[in-house]
């Protein structure tokens, strides 16, 4: 039996159907698309601007929060319509992170907010960044347990958690991680022993070391890796020295020996009898001899003899807490009402000493007991000495007078060494007018130079004070600084204590001076490093592994740091491992040439400039050239650090191009580069 024949314009009414009912749903998908994507997008964004408001609360994350996407944002990075990277190294962030921001970046693959203020847990949405390959906390102030969120992240290669305050022990949970390549856990206070079970197959680079309460032995899988993974831990075997036996178990004592303590224990009671008698005799006899002692001072100061000299300079003389201008970092000082130095030389200059003066007279004579009689104001402390801004009756001169805290050199000796720092002449160094060598003091009498130290102006009077000082007025600063280090290098010696707090501003901040040089000779120490008055953070790594005498190599590593603070407006600190090893906090400061290293190998390199300065578009090649030289300065290995003429040539190159291109009609621009 024949199929009947569909009519031919039906058939073509159906197919025409088919295809526009096919049209509508690829349409249709092509629309939903976008929306989804548009939809996510703008979940990141304002997943982002919340973590924003909770951990920007200085407002520096200049984040254009109008526009429409976070894409062109600073420090994020989008891929197929999502946030796929968000990079805040440095910015200051403080708080905790609250869930819903992080933890709704569910496309993210790399995180990295090292070195900010972060505190509190993880909050634990952010397991539901599964695509999450790098994440890094180093250097906040996390607590606790390390977050057992990351064990929830199957993707994660890479893990810094370092230089935090982690507590307790590492989890074997990190073996859910089959694709960690790299664990630093460093700088810690991790406890316990590593699980014998840990096996990470793909972990290729491990950092635990200075978490000082991990003991035991290190499991056989991480034994590949090298001892320095391991150092400041009570660790041991794998890389590092084989375990110590564990002692047999003790065995009780037997009844007699129990006696015998019993007995023991009485003689131990009359022993401490009989201690305690002998300590209260001693005491006794001391406060008669202190008693005797204060009658013949009472005597001899009813005799007129110059011991009361001394205690009556103080006589109704309390003391006044004043502001004054400091060359270090405090900013509230003692200030007497006579003079600080006069009671330190026992009120009559040992014996009639006189100052000596190196070169020609002052223009308005004084001697010592006019120096002892002028208002004083303490200007810093070091390990070498105190230095006082003295001011002479009538007003002039203003001098700077540094009292040595020793001096091991013989009168003959300390009196060469001033006359050759007194023969230096130099506009970046302040001259040496005058000594005094006593039998118990030493001072050094200066021309009282600038209008406070580099410190204080970039780290005292906060964004405001740093705001006032352009990329030129710093360029200039160390152009100058430059040229005084370079002269005492070219003479064949080093400084040997460079840092900002020794830089001293113009009152115009347009140069400066380099304070306390040779001051290290004229205490005895030559070349040898003064560890306490080095600068933290300053110090060239030679000379923090024990080098007994600062090479002019180290002079430019200290140079190069005071280069990066100037250009970022941090205040450098000693290195977070060395910190811990020695004792130290660093002064709260950063580790700032490996700071800035970082930050400009993830090509983030405008972060590294102060907001002061970060938008002056037009010399930002000058900007990025004194960047350069300040890591160059600041190499690992002194063979690698270019001398100080070259700095000085190179920092006057830049200081000309950016005159250049300066707009001539402002006051900046108008001055010479010799200025």
């Amino acid at each position: 039996m024949a199929r009947p024949r569909r009519p031919i314009a039906a058939s073509r009414a159906a197919a025409d159907r088919l295809m526009a009912a096919a049209l509508l749903l690829l349409l249709a998908a092509a629309g939903a698309l976008p929306g989804s994507a548009a939809q996510d997008l703008a979940g990141d964004r304002a997943a982002l601007l919340a973590l924003r408001a909770a951990l920007d609360r200085a407002g520096l994350l200049p984040w254009d929060t109008t526009a429409a996407t976070p894409c062109g944002w600073r420090g994020v990075k989008c891929d197929g319509g999502r946030v796929v990277e968000l990079r805040l190294p440095g910015k200051r962030l403080t708080g905790p992170i609250p869930p819903g921001t992080v933890g709704n970046l569910t496309a993210l693959r790399k995180l990295s907010l090292r070195h900010n203020g972060i505190f509190g847990p993880i909050p634990a949405d952010v397991a539901n960044c599964g695509e999450l390959r790098v994440f890094s906390l180093r250097n906040n102030r996390l607590t606790g347990a390390l977050p057992e969120v990351l064990f929830s992240l199957p993707s994660l290669r890479h893990a810094d958690l370092s230089l935090n305050g982690f507590t307790g022990g590492v989890s074997q949970d990190f073996n859910r991680l089959k694709q960690l390549d790299t664990l630093f856990l460093e700088i810690n206070l991790l406890a316990g022993e590593l699980p014998s079970g840990l096996y990470l197959p793909a972990l290729n680079r491990l950092n635990v070391s200075f978490n000082a309460a991990l003991a035991g032995p290190v499991p056989p899988s991480l034994a590949r890796m090298p001892a320095t993974a391991f150092l400041g831990t009570g660790l041991c075997d794998g890389p590092l020295p084989a375990c110590a036996p564990s002692p047999p178990p003790a065995t009780p004592p037997p009844e007699d020996s129990k006696k015998n303590k019993k007995k023991l224990s009485r003689w131990a009671v009359v022993g401490i009898i009989v201690g305690a008698a002998l300590v209260l005799l001693l005491a006794m006899g001391l406060v008669a001899f202190l008693r005797r002692r204060r009658r013949r001072a009472a005597a001899a100061a009813a005799e007129g003899r110059p011991a009361d000299a001394a205690a009556s300079v103080h006589t109704g003389t309390a003391p006044v807490t004043v502001t004054v201008a400091r060359t270090d970092r405090d900013a509230a000082v003692t200030k007497q009402s006579s003079p600080p130095l006069a009671p330190a030389l026992g009120g009559g200059g040992e014996g009639g000493r006189k100052l000596v003066f190196l070169g020609s007279a002052p223009e308005r004579p004084y001697d010592l007991e006019a120096l002892l009689r002028a208002s004083a104001e303490v200007l810093g402390k070091g390990a070498l000495g105190t230095t006082y801004r003295a001011t002479l009756d009538g007003g002039e001169p203003v001098l700077a007078v540094k009292r040595l805290r020793e001096s091991r050199l013989p009168e003959r000796e300390f009196r060469e060494k001033a006359a050759a720092v007194g023969a230096l002449r130099h506009d970046s160094l302040p001259r040496l007018l005058a000594y005094f060598y006593g039998t118990e003091e030493k001072l050094l009498v200066y021309d009282f130079v600038g209008n406070g130290s580099l410190a204080a102006l970039l780290h005292d009077g906060g964004a405001e004070g740093r705001a006032r000082l352009d990329f030129t007025a710093r360029a200039r600063i160390a152009l100058a600084a430059a040229r005084g280090v370079a002269f005492i290098h070219r003479g064949g010696s080093s400084h040997g204590s460079i840092k900002s707090s020794n830089v001293v501003v113009t009152a115009a901040r347009d140069g400066a001076y380099v304070t306390d040089y040779g001051v290290a000779e004229l205490a005895g120490t030559g070349d040898e490093l003064p560890r306490r008055d080095a600068g933290a953070g300053y110090q060239a790594p030679e000379v923090i592994a024990g080098a007994r005498c600062a090479p002019q190599s180290a002079d430019v590593y200290s140079f190069g740091v005071v280069v990066l603070e100037l250009l970022s407006g941090r205040a450098p600190g000693r290195a977070p491992a060395l910190a811990l090893a020695g004792g130290g906090s660093g002064g709260g400061g950063v580790d700032l040439p490996r700071w800035v290293r970082s930050v400009v190998q993830e090509e983030w390199t405008s972060e590294v400039f102060d907001a002061a300065i970060a938008n002056e578009e037009r010399v930002e090649g000058e900007m990025l050239r004194m960047l350069q030289l300040g890591m160059d300065c600041t190499e690992h290995h002194p063979d690698r650090r270019p001398s100080m003429a070259e700095v000085e040539t190179r920092i006057e190159r830049i200081v000309e191009d950016a005159c250049r291109k300066a707009d001539f009609s402002s006051t900046d621009g108008s001055r010479s580069v010799s200025a």
